[in-house]
């Protein structure tokens, strides 16, 4: 069984990573799921999150087989939430995984649970006992994916993506202890 983990991501594994970016966009297309559709997430945010230390990827045999960024602080997107509520509201000390991506080589693997497994335990490393991601509501994908990691869904949050409307996410959210 090859060896399967996640690592700070570098300058150098920039064209993997928007390959697998570039694949997952056209694949929720593919599938009539209108997230990442309207030029987000931008190669240029992609790059900021390597230069920024924020994003990772998950190594499988000794290629990246997915990548994913968790921000640390306050998400404006999360501040409004409807129809719930965060469990110790909008402003607490939190961090968020977005732009969840595992490559078109490696789907259907189940890879994408260890990646947001992994992401849970760099996120309580860099001591965040809260966790919160989102997904669009057609991506029952990435729901399976974000209930089986423990995430409970708190709400409906709303994104934009460089200047299209704004569109619903379902918002999730982990308390570790």
């Amino acid at each position: 069984m090859p060896a399967t983990y996640l690592r700070k991501s570098e300058e150098k594994d920039l064209p993997e990573i928007l390959d697998i970016i570039h694949s997952a966009i056209s694949y929720l297309g593919e599938q009539g799921i209108d997230q990442w559709q309207h030029g987000y997430p931008a190669d240029e945010d992609l790059k900021k999150d390597i230069e920024d230390g924020i994003n990772y990827v998950l190594v499988t045999d000794g290629n990246i087989a997915g990548t994913a960024t968790i921000h640390q602080g306050i998400d404006p997107n999360y501040l409004k939430i409807e129809d719930g509520e965060w469990v110790n509201g909008s402003e607490a000390h939190y961090a968020a995984i977005h732009r969840v991506a595992i490559s078109n080589k490696f789907r259907g693997q189940h890879l994408s649970q260890k990646l947001v497994s992994g992401l849970i335990t760099v996120s309580t490393v860099l001591g965040f006992k809260d966790i919160r991601i989102d997904t669009h509501p057609e991506n029952k994908a990435m729901q399976h994916v974000i209930t089986s990691n423990g995430f409970e869904k708190r709400g409906t949050i709303h994104m934009r993506e460089n200047g299209h409307p704004w569109t619903a996410r379902y918002a999730y959210q982990l308390l570790t202890k």
